[in-house]
Formats: structure tokens, sequence, C-alpha cells
């Protein structure tokens, strides 16, 4: 039953990020994809909005890495990687916890989640690839992190657009293995 709960959430955790951010874009028509940074909206009208959907978002996809870590308990690759991703989306909690407006903090809890949601991925596609069932989606989550990490390659004047690809890169991946789980097809086999 955890397993579908943590499953559930790998798919709406993400969904209401998305869709919380996309809101705020919608209420700031100052917000500019090529000078701005997502977190921008945190300050703003829109801040309320853009806040809270990080952190449920945050809270829902660290219940689907639990979930993760309970499905990689005993392969040490997968028990990191699934134990880094909570700690990606407690940093996607503290970004909207911590906006701009609190300082440095926020600056290092947002370097946070983009960092440990690339390493979770690497991490997870290693032990995946190395089981011969899983072996596609292995490669699949390594593609995942490499679009995430990819993303912050090009430079940009603002950091909206490396931040959207890392987080839809990551949202896609959540999604896809959490129906994986919910249609009760083994990840760790």
């Amino acid at each position: 039953m955890f397993f579908g709960i943590a499953g559930l959430c790998g798919i709406v955790g993400p969904i209401i990020s998305l869709s919380f951010i996309e809101i705020a874009i919608i209420y700031s028509p100052w917000f500019n994809w090529f000078k701005n940074a997502l977190s921008d909206l945190g300050v703003h009208e829109a801040a309320l909005i853009f806040n809270s959907g990080l952190i449920i978002g945050g809270i829902l996809t660290t219940i689907f890495a639990i979930g993760l870590m309970q499905i990689f308990r005993k392969q040490v690759l997968g028990f990191i990687g699934s134990f880094t991703r909570g700690l990606s989306s407690i940093s996607l909690c503290a970004i909207g916890i911590f906006p701009e407006s609190a300082g440095r903090i926020h600056f290092y809890v947002s370097v946070g989640f983009f960092s440990l949601l690339v390493i979770s991925l690497f991490f997870i596609g290693v032990a995946l690839v190395r089981k011969s069932s899983q072996r596609y989606f292995g490669f699949f989550s390594i593609l995942a992190g490499l679009v995430a990490a990819a993303a912050w390659v090009i430079p940009h004047e603002g950091v909206a657009i490396p931040e959207i690809t890392a987080s839809v890169a990551g949202s896609v991946w959540a999604i896809v293995l959490s129906i994986k789980i919910l249609q009760g097809r083994s990840i760790n086999e």
C-alpha cells in the first residue's frame, strides 16, 4: 500500500510544482525566461502561489523518495540515489520556505536541489543499468540526469531556462517511474 502512495506522490508532486510555477508566471507579466530566475517569482505578487507549489511538491516527492528507499533498501547504489532524491526534494521545499528575500540560504538550497537531483538520477540510473531487466530504464534515468546537468552548461543571462529544463527532466523521470510502480512492475528485480 505504501508503494502505491509513494507512486501517486511521484506523479502528483511534480505536477503540482510545475503547475504552480506556470500559474505564478501567468500572474507575473514582468517575468522573462531569458533574464530571470524562477525564484524571482517567489518574492513578487505571485509569491504565495510559487512558494506553496514548491513546498507541497517537495513534500510529496519526499514521500516518493522514501518509497524508492524502501524499494532499493538492499541495493547500495539505488538506495544512495533514492536518499539523494529525498534530500533534493527537501531542498525543493526549502526553496519555497526560504525565497530570495531570505538571503544567501536561498542560493544554497537552490544549488542543493539541482545538484542533488542530477546526482540522484545518475546513482539510480547506474543501479538500474546493472540489472538486466531494467537496463533501458536505467539508461533513461541517466539520460534524464544528463539533460538536467547539460541545461546548466549553456550560458544564459538568467537561469530560468536551465532551471525549468532540469525540473522537467526530473519530473518526467519521476512520473514515468511512478507509473511503473503503480502498475506493480518491479524496478529492483
